[in-house]
């Protein structure tokens, strides 16, 4: 018995030690790949930015009077409506590497200031949504929530309370087209987003048998 333990023990040992040594391999090859593709990056010249999908924030279309008096409201407008001076780029999914290798390493900060910009942008989005939902604006705020998803926003929130809203409307093809949206993020959030998405779907019919 105790040298079938020791058997087992030294088996186990074995492989522990084979997946260490595999594990630290791979590693390793990882961050030889990092290290040169980012010694290949920081030595790309700067390239033109003309041909950056650069996002206008429509005001015009916005319910910028309803509301007025809300302190959150206020503030989401005011932050719009500064941004909407500045360059804003979704680069969501870039890493620095990845930039510096497509638009050269001196355009790394004017890159970092546009997406930025984005962030706050869909973060703002989403707040005024949410301000006027509570107070009972959900058109108003659809419109909000669906220029933030044409943006390419991965905020799931976004995503989920806009389903929710066509739900309520009884227009579920709509659904299909957040699906659609969704599919083409460049981000981590993609998968589970398209996932909820699908079950909010499948729930709604389920209800309906």
């Amino acid at each position: 018995m105790i040298l079938g333990f020791l058997a087992s023990f030294i088996g186990i040992a074995i492989i522990i030690s084979v997946l260490a040594k595999r594990s630290s391999k791979e590693r390793n090859a990882q961050d030889k790949n990092f290290w040169d593709r980012e010694a290949q990056a920081n030595n790309v010249r700067r390239k033109p930015l003309d041909q950056l999908n650069y996002i206008h924030i429509p005001l015009e279309h916005f319910p910028l009077q309803l509301l007025e008096d809300n302190i959150t409201v206020k503030e989401c407008i005011e932050t719009l409506q500064a941004l909407s001076t500045q360059k804003i780029v979704n680069l969501t999914g870039w890493s620095n590497t990845d930039l510096k290798l497509e638009y050269g390493t001196a355009n790394l900060s004017l890159l970092t200031e546009y997406d930025q910009n984005f962030t706050v942008l869909v973060r703002t989005l989403q707040k005024w949504a949410d301000a006027l939902t509570e107070a009972g604006y959900a058109d108003n705020a659809a419109v909000l929530m669906e220029f933030a998803v044409s943006a390419g926003t991965d905020i799931s929130s976004t995503y989920y309370q806009l389903a929710d809203y066509w739900l309520s409307q009884g227009e579920n093809f709509q659904i299909e087209h957040l699906i659609q949206a969704a599919d083409n993020l460049n981000s981590a959030n993609k998968d589970i987003i398209i996932r909820n998405l699908k079950e909010k779907v499948w729930g709604d019919v389920m209800k309906l048998e």
